[in-house]
């Protein structure tokens, strides 16, 4: 077998695989049945594509077929930009300042490749999460710096750990708000504290928002596209939440233009264009909030089911204000041992530890599948929780 380069060798397999994988076996040594098992672990909705987009998809389909071009339909373009001013006020040139992706993971994945400097081999990112930004890093060369979200600090990173010298070999400074795993959601002074750092000091400030558009109460959750300067800022969108369109791979970065040449550039040779049916679909999704605001309503049933089966057993839970995931401390602080109680009567979750340092000690619970599932899960889970409380 050819062997492998030696720095992918040394990566351990990615967080939710490994999890997959370890999920797959303990399954198969319960020998249960894929009937008796609800899946509230990867998050992946099952609610049908709305009707138009998939109509669009289809209508686009034709008999031949071409290179889509590196910086997406214009058509696309403008109706990203038109949608970004309706819902943050953000008016964005969309020919310099708005660059389609296929979703959002490979984006966020190769921008440390794309932006890495002399110097600045420091990328930072948060903890516990989204693995993607830190293995982009480590591909490219750079060397993560993990900075921790404190629950007492609202789940939010503390910005003065770092002295002038580590900032200043920064490349990239990564926030995930909606937070992947915890559901917390960042205040605008946030965004606007870390870009004006990354002018001072010359790094780039990346916002990875694929959940803002899955909100349950109060405000929609803000994003650095609302800040009035975006020099220094690249902002990451996708459809697979807004939408549920997780298979078609079709999402946006947004920011400062010269950034967006440099990702244009990079992409150009790598061959990273969305396919032009996908391209004419996401314009009909993105020009349309009526399927999403339906879409919240169903995922928000769902998750007050769940939500309601873990408070009145007892756990806390924190952040869960947004996107798709409710963070739960686990019965006595046992994850992996809550998590297998959970996997034999049937419930997939994922313990924490899974994204990285902080998850300890909680579990990732996504309450995406059908309404009667969750409902089933709902009583699963009151029922393992009372067992190991009582």
């Amino acid at each position: 077998m050819t062997a492998l380069a030696p720095l992918l060798a040394d990566l351990p397999p990615h967080a939710l695989a490994a999890f997959t994988a370890d999920v797959d076996a303990a399954l198969a040594e319960l020998r249960l049945a894929a009937a008796d098992v609800i899946d509230l672990g990867l998050g992946e909705s099952v609610d049908p594509v709305a009707p138009h987009i998939r109509q669009a998809l289809i209508d686009a389909v034709g008999e031949g077929t071409r290179y889509p071009p590196t910086a997406g339909l214009p058509e696309l373009r403008e109706a990203i930009a038109r949608w970004c001013e309706r819902r943050f006020g953000a008016r964005l040139d969309p020919d310099r300042a708005i660059q389609p992706t296929q979703g959002s993971k490979e984006a966020i994945f190769s921008l440390a490749a794309a932006l890495r400097a002399p110097g600045r081999e420091l990328v930072a990112v948060t903890t516990p999460g989204y693995a993607v930004p830190e293995r982009g890093a480590r591909v490219a060369g750079c060397r993560p710096l993990e900075l921790p979200l404190d629950p007492a600090r609202g789940l939010l990173p503390e910005l003065d750990r770092l002295d002038d010298g580590t900032w200043d070999r920064l490349s990239i400074f990564w926030l995930n708000y909606p937070n992947n795993p915890t559901g917390a959601v960042a205040p605008p002074g946030l965004f606007a504290e870390l870009a004006e750092r990354a002018r001072r000091h010359g790094f780039v400030l990346a916002s990875d928002e694929a959940y803002t558009e899955l909100w349950f109460d109060g405000d929609p959750p803000a994003s650095a596209l609302e800040l009035r300067e975006l020099d220094n800022v690249l902002v990451f969108h996708s459809l697979s939440k807004r939408s549920g369109l997780t298979g078609y791979r079709t999402g946006f970065v947004a920011g400062d233009p010269g950034l967006i040449a440099t990702v244009r550039k990079f992409r150009a040779m790598a061959g990273a264009a969305p396919t032009e049916f996908v391209q004419r679909a996401a314009i009909a999704a993105w020009e349309d909030e009526e399927h999403v605001a339906e879409r919240r309503r169903s995922l928000g049933r769902k998750r007050a089911v769940v939500l309601g089966a873990v408070r009145r057993a007892g756990l806390p839970v924190l952040g869960s204000r947004a996107g798709m995931f409710l963070w739960v401390a686990a019965p006595g602080g046992d994850a992996d041992g809550f998590a297998r109680a959970l996997l034999r009567r049937g419930v997939v979750v994922v313990p924490g530890r899974y994204f990285g340092a902080g998850g300890d000690g909680f579990v990732r619970i996504a309450p995406v599948v059908e309404l009667a599932r969750c409902e089933d899960a709902a009583r699963r889970i009151e029922e393992v929780a009372a067992e190991w409380t009582g």
